[in-house]
């Protein structure tokens, strides 16, 4: 607390009998703390300071800028690629075989094109996420816990809520921050989390489509195989099984070298859209995990390092995708209303 000749309003301070005096960055009291303390937590409006920490300035900031509008624009182009291409080499092929199956294919490819792109470009171009502005530093104007808990960030030169975590390539700092994705170019954080996730499970559907589909066009246009099976005679077994994959191998190999533009591409295809599936599957399991656990990916690690025990419960993800309330309930209003159509 601080001294007794101090003026009321400076008596929030926390107890000490020492003659070290500091004043709080939150509301600007000047406390009384033993001396070597070089955190404290203001008693009067919750900041928590610490002395030791010097300012600090933002590093090859221009270097995580360009890379990440390096890495968002490639993948803007990819996907582009992606869907163009995919149509001008499966859909000649699907329409050619029935016009119903072609329309059907259209529809699927355009619902899975607008879902991906505008996930995507709701992830990276929307801001994931300020801290509430609150008035801080005068001792009037900050009421009584009104920054319980807050800490000063030293980048931004303002108050950073315990929720919030500064992101060195976006220069600020984010809400519920998750972790910064340079292939968006962008944070996810509160504001763009759920576009983000959207965007994971759309791009996830659309390379299993995109491999399906690419399979399926192949097997009418892939030159056919040529092997000689003359030479399995007398072998059986392993190495029967083994001579016969080795053939029908080189048989494949060698059977690329007639393919045609089109074929080369959707060979393209099926291995990228397998190889993006292993990869967007794997993180879209990480993600559900840390919101089914109520965390975000930075909060897991803080949360290993503390032995934080967290609530793990279906409603997080319920809550999560905007699903405030059971099925069961909109089924009971749903038959309220009707009885009362009825009578």
């Amino acid at each position: 607390m601080a001294s007794s000749s101090s003026p009321p309003e400076e008596q929030y301070g926390t107890e000490s009998t020492d003659n070290y005096e500091t004043t709080c960055w939150g509301c600007g009291l000047r406390v009384m703390l033993p001396s070597g303390a070089s955190i404290f937590k203001c008693g009067w409006c919750g900041a928590i300071t610490n002395q030791n920490k010097k300012k600090r300035e933002q590093k090859c900031f221009g270097w995580r800028v360009l890379r990440d509008r390096c890495f968002l624009s490639s993948v803007i182009i990819f996907m582009l690629f992606v869907i163009f291409g995919g149509v001008w080499a499966v859909y000649p092929i699907v329409f050619s075989i029935s016009l119903l199956w072609g329309i059907f294919h259209s529809i699927i490819t355009t619902i899975l094109s607008i879902a991906t792109v505008s996930f995507f470009s709701l992830a990276a171009f929307r801001c994931a996420g300020t801290p509430p502005n609150i008035l801080w530093g005068s001792y009037p104007t900050v009421g009584q816990g009104d920054l319980e808990n807050y800490t000063f960030c030293l980048y931004c030169s303002k108050p950073k809520s315990p929720r919030a975590h500064h992101c060195r390539s976006c220069g600020k700092c984010i809400l519920d921050m998750d972790h910064h994705c340079p292939f968006i170019g962008n944070c996810v954080g509160a504001a763009n989390h759920y576009s983000f996730v959207c965007f994971l499970i759309s791009a996830v559907l659309s390379t299993i489509y995109v491999s399906i589909m690419s399979v399926y066009a192949s097997l009418h246009i892939w030159p056919p195989l040529s092997y000689s099976l003359g030479r399995l005679k007398g072998m059986t077994g392993r190495d029967l099984a083994w001579r016969l994959m080795n053939e029908i191998l080189i048989a494949f190999l060698r059977s690329t070298l007639f393919l045609s533009s089109r074929g080369l591409l959707l060979a393209y295809l099926f291995i990228a859209s397998v190889s993006l599936q292993i990869g967007l599957s794997v993180l879209l399991w990480q993600q559900l995990s840390f919101i089914y656990q109520g965390k975000t990916y930075l909060s897991n690690l803080s949360s290993h390092a503390d032995n934080e025990e967290e609530k793990k419960d279906c409603q997080n993800l319920v809550r999560f995708f905007g699903f405030q309330h059971p099925v069961s309930r909109f089924f009971s209003n749903f038959r309220v209303t009707q009885k009362r159509h009825d009578t």
